[in-house]
């Protein structure tokens, strides 16, 4: 398949690229080697962005919520009408395989749909007074949001932050990542031909520190929405707090994953397999430390051992591929310096534990007996390494599963209703899948705790990132 797309930045409603712009080379990590040249924003076009969305804004605020919800739906349409166009580009781009990247697609045009029909149920409420007189509480949208997201999910972590805002009646301005640039620019397409108004949503490819501090720094903008690192969710934090900015940080984590022995083991590791080495590891809800009951331990070890030799590794565009290469070539550098310091912790290394020969490649990986001093065991991989470690009381797991700073995403495995009840209640994370890793759906919130970030995307509560609430009372 050819890489079929136009880079360019979506400003006030008109496509831009070249005139002197700076530009950055887009690679494709199978080879490593450049398919395009992606223009960069300057200074200019993020003011002339600021404007437009700050113009924009009060027609678009007033827009009844049949109309944007059509447009919505009509992006949704044409977003699964173009979902394998666009999956192509995706997987080029950041090398999962092609039908991870068609389902992301396809989970992104969701979102949109999710959103058209969830602003219609907005209802507020009406307090209770004495007759003559009204309270009632309604929520509105918060102005101009400028959204920054990663390449890991490229498309599907742009669409939940931008179907919210749209739907909630906001002005957009997105930064999505310079190494994914053509999947997301297909989505500002889809966007443009469903008929958003001029202004309302735009895209810019740039620097981040200069897009970055210029948005969050401008007086336009009233909200800033964010997904990926710890230590640059921290910088944007204080930026927004210059300005009393409105903000929602989705960080990350190093997600815990307790298997009881009551398990189903074959079922469980059948599952749990598959979800480890999605997207190469680079999932920030990816399972990544198992503490596995001691009775049990070495049998998943041997399990978890034979159907990680059996994932076959290559490019993601070939049919039979299940993991594609790492997204750059940072990657494998640093996933390789973290399985060094595991086995010199005296980790046993039972599965893969190299890069390849070529490309962003790392083989998918098990690491048996890794202490808690290893670097792997506090340090999220984002990559394809399971770590494993062994325990022996309910009260031992939940104490490792909450020792970190993070808490996005934990996953359990039992078949007792009663342990998963308190599972549930004693695992600190804003989200806990039990025997089961659908957490990440258009109705439901997605957020974590501590250092994984605050606030949610997905249902209502996604929604409701992008309003502020207004009590009027009249006697």
């Amino acid at each position: 398949m050819s890489y079929d797309t136009d880079l360019k930045l979506f400003i006030d409603g008109s496509w831009r690229s070249g005139e002197g712009r700076g530009t950055h080379d887009v690679v494709n990590p199978v080879s490593g080697s450049g398919i395009a040249a992606l223009p960069l924003a300057t200074k200019a076009d993020i003011d002339e962005a600021l404007a437009a969305a700050n113009r924009s804004w009060p027609e678009w605020r007033a827009t009844d919520v049949e109309k944007r919800a059509a447009i919505l739906h009509k992006t949704a349409d044409l977003l699964k009408e173009r979902a394998d166009h666009i999956a192509s580009i995706l997987t080029q781009e950041q090398g999962k395989p092609v039908g991870e990247a068609r389902l992301e697609v396809l989970g992104s045009a969701s979102m949109f749909s999710w959103y058209a029909e969830e602003i219609k149920r907005d209802y507020g409420r009406t307090l209770v007074r004495p007759s003559g007189q009204r309270s009632i509480v309604i929520r509105q949208p918060v102005g101009p949001t400028a959204t920054f997201t990663p390449w890991n999910f490229p498309i599907y972590l742009l669409a939940k932050k931008v179907a919210a805002a749209l739907a909630a009646g906001c002005t957009v301005i997105s930064r999505p990542p310079q190494e994914t640039p053509g999947c997301t620019g297909e989505l500002f397409r889809a966007l443009a031909d469903a008929g958003i108004p001029n202004g309302v949503a735009q895209l810019v490819h740039g620097e981040a520190d200069l897009v970055s501090r210029t948005l969050i720094g401008s007086p336009v903008i009233r909200k800033v929405s964010f997904t990926g690192s710890v230590p640059v969710g921290k910088h944007l934090m204080k930026l927004a707090a210059d300005d009393m900015k409105r903000i929602t940080l989705e960080l990350g984590g190093h997600a815990p994953v307790l298997i009881f022995d009551d398990c189903d083991l074959d079922k469980t590791l059948d599952m749990v397999v598959p979800q480890k080495f999605r997207n190469a590891g680079q999932v920030c809800v990816s399972p990544t430390r198992f503490y596995v009951q001691e009775s049990i331990y070495d049998a998943f070890l041997k399990g978890f051992a034979e159907r990680t030799a059996k994932v076959k590794v290559g490019d993601g565009l070939l049919p039979d591929t299940k993991m594609g290469p790492l997204a750059n070539d940072r990657r494998p550098e640093a996933i390789a310096e973290l399985v060094g310091d595991a086995e010199a912790h005296g980790a046993r290394v039972l599965a893969g534990g190299h890069k390849g020969d070529s490309g962003f490649f790392f083989q998918p990986t098990l690491l048996g007996d890794v202490p808690s001093d290893a670097r792997i065991m506090n340090e999220e991989p984002f990559g394809p390494v399971a770590v494993t470690a062994r325990f022996s009381t309910f009260d031992e797991a939940i104490e490792q599963a909450n020792r970190l700073p993070f808490g996005l995403a934990a996953f359990a495995f039992t078949e007792n209703g009663r342990r998963a009840n308190l599972l549930g209640d004693a695992i600190e994370s804003g989200m806990v899948g039990i025997n089961s890793f659908a957490i990440s759906t258009a109705d439901a919130p997605f957020g974590g705790v501590k250092d994984s970030g605050f606030g949610s995307e997905g249902g209502k509560e996604g929604l409701e990132s992008y309003q502020v609430v207004k009590a009027i009372h009249q006697a």
